[in-house]
């Protein structure tokens, strides 16, 4: 593999997350779906930073460690930091799902090149991650989210299907992408 030029070379690469909590800014609350926190991402010089829907960003990100990601391919929904993720739609399988929200957010791409990651932001600036830091990131934001609703009370289910499959298809799609990855690293 040649090596990065003096303005590809990989830059330091963190997610910091804070402040979990549900939508109602309560440490938890059986009825809410979907965790929300503080959430920044940082190549380098630049960041983002953003009070989003952690559980979605978190989904998207995960779908990120195998496949590009830009606002305008419109595979994966709105924003990579969604404010909301209100509405989940499952597709037939129960295995990949559609998170919906409000406009707000923040966003930036992802683009894989080689053993690298191209991270470029809303303000044009791009950086490149070895692949190895970002999934590390990735991966560890993932757990974080996850030992959040562990530590929840078990959520009580909406009495709408569409709304029960839509939570079902998250946590398949996390877990099948979750296990993806630590079969391949």
């Amino acid at each position: 593999m040649p090596e990065l030029t003096h303005s590809q070379a990989a830059v330091p690469f963190s997610i910091t997350a804070t402040g979990f909590c549900w939508i109602n800014g309560q440490a938890d609350d059986p009825q809410d779906l979907c965790s929300h926190g503080e959430v920044t991402v940082q190549a380098g010089p630049e960041s983002v930073s953003y009070f989003c829907c952690t559980s979605a960003a978190g989904l998207r990100m995960l779908r990120t460690l195998s496949a590009d990601r830009s606002p305008q391919d419109g595979l994966y929904g709105e924003q990579m930091l969604p404010c909301c993720g209100f509405s989940m739609y499952a597709d037939e399988t129960l295995k990949h799902v559609t998170i919906s929200g409000c406009d707000s957010g923040a966003d930036y791409s992802v683009r894989h090149q080689g053993s690298t990651v191209i991270l470029t932001f809303e303000n044009g600036h791009s950086c490149t991650v070895r692949m190895e830091d970002y999934s590390r990131e990735v991966l560890h934001f993932a757990r974080q989210i996850e030992a959040f609703y562990a530590e929840s009370t078990p959520k009580k289910l909406p009495q709408d299907i569409a709304e029960q499959n839509g939570y079902a298809a998250f946590w398949n799609e996390w877990n099948c992408l979750i296990q993806e990855w630590n079969n391949c690293s």
